[in-house]
């Protein structure tokens, strides 16, 4: 067996985080290395267990989800960290984006589904629902940058590097964009980390949300 996915879950609600860990450890692919109750414990666990994939409950007590993932990536900016809510409200978005999110999940998802997300997660690609795709791009680039300082950012762009933007628009994780460029998946990792820094954003998602508007890339269901 290869590569298991280790995943924590963070969730107030113990009956539903408990259940939930119950589902996917029904699945070989995915380790669930436990389901913390509050933020404060998933800093304390996220110290001994490094998860590739948190999914994070915003309404925690005390400290709220979107602090915990500001937190848990300036830690780690490797870890994915996929928001899974009853609601995805335009300022919860926004500011689950700026601290890092990886995407989005409703609570509604059935088990197979959320695992199918956990996988992509893992692999680098955006997660979102798909009928919020584009809402949620306006939403995200709306809140980070007006749109001159958006275009002046991207324009220091190099040609990889917007080709790997695209390359993450379409879905493509991070081997799959090396695939398909044919260069490593090493570098790959280099050119995102390399165009995230020009943009000054938190997550790809945010990376792709600016390149939209601004028609620098395209998302397939707008090509």
């Amino acid at each position: 067996m290869g590569h298991r996915i280790r995943v924590l879950i963070i969730d107030d609600h113990r009956l539903f985080a408990d259940a939930l860990a119950l589902l996917l450890t029904d699945h070989d692919e995915i380790h669930v290395i436990g389901a913390a109750h509050s933020a404060e414990e998933a800093l304390e666990r996220w110290g001994q267990e490094k998860p590739d994939v948190v999914l994070m409950d915003v309404g925690l007590p005390l400290m709220d989800g979107i602090e915990a993932t500001r937190r848990l990536r300036e830690s780690n900016p490797e870890v994915q960290v996929v928001i899974i809510t009853a609601s995805l409200e335009d300022d919860v978005i926004a500011k689950a984006v700026d601290a890092g999110a990886s995407g989005f999940v409703p609570k509604t998802y059935a088990a197979d589904e959320l695992v199918s997300v956990i996988k992509r997660a893992a692999a680098g690609e955006i997660v979102l629902p798909t009928n919020r795709l584009l809402q949620t791009f306006a939403i995200i680039a709306k809140v980070r940058h007006s749109r001159a300082a958006a275009e002046q950012l991207l324009g220091r762009l190099t040609n990889r590097e917007v080709q790997i933007l695209q390359g993450m628009a379409e879905g493509r994780s991070t081997d799959g964009i090396a695939e398909w460029l044919g260069i490593s998946v090493m570098t790959v990792r280099t050119h995102i980390k390399s165009l995230m820094a020009k943009l000054g954003v938190h997550s790809r998602l945010e990376a792709v949300a600016l390149g939209v508007r601004e028609g620098f890339i395209r998302i397939p269901s707008a090509v």
